[in-house]
């Protein structure tokens, strides 16, 4: 879950461009000073979802940048975090704190559905809200459609274990959304009807 983008700075002369990435740090080593902030500060909480997820390495250990990479927490500190510990995108994006853009240029527009798809094949959990506003709002329809949903209702055959593996909602949520193993209600959000019992 990094933000990676580029930005490109011209020298004084204009001449030389250089590439810098968001996602690096300079490769000087941390001051004292640094070093002295880290012990002092207070660390908060970590919530269990975002311990599970930290505690998975993935980074080569004989890279000798490794230590260059930006850590999630820096990249994405000025930002609301929901209750795991994770951004909480949505909120970031109503408060006009990130704006993602429809192009490169930023000149188009997002072309965004409101539209809401509630799934009934639940078994005995609550129904699912499939809001797409707040999924257009940020993707274009070609990002889901027709891979992996094809655009006919009832197509796909979403399992929460297929999920789990990346596939269907797994492809962004666990990934770079929030992480569904513990939001089960942000997604099963509508209440089954059930018969009066007699």
């Amino acid at each position: 879950m990094l933000i990676v983008s580029s930005l490109l700075c011209s020298s004084a002369q204009g001449a030389e461009r250089v590439m810098q990435l968001a996602f690096l740090r300079p490769a000087t080593a941390p001051t004292q000073a640094d070093q002295v902030l880290s012990h002092t500060q207070a660390e908060p909480e970590v919530p269990a979802a975002r311990r599970a997820i930290d505690s998975v390495d993935f980074l080569d250990d004989n890279n000798p940048d490794r230590h260059r990479l930006q850590r999630i927490g820096e990249a994405t500190r000025h930002l609301p975090y929901d209750a795991n510990g994770f951004p909480d995108w949505m909120k970031a994006l109503n408060r006009g704190l990130i704006k993602p853009r429809a192009d490169l240029s930023g000149q188009k527009k997002m072309e965004v559905l409101d539209l809401d798809i509630v799934m009934r094949n639940t078994k005995e959990m609550p129904f699912v809200k499939f809001p797409h506003r707040s999924h257009t709002e940020w993707l274009a329809c070609a990002n889901c459609h027709p891979d992996p949903f094809p655009t006919k209702a009832g197509a796909s055959e979403i399992r929460m274990a297929n999920i789990f593996r990346g596939q269907f909602c797994g492809k962004c949520h666990d990934r770079v959304a929030f992480v569904t193993f513990y939001s089960c209600d942000r997604c099963h959000s509508q209440p089954q009807k059930t018969s009066p019992k007699p």
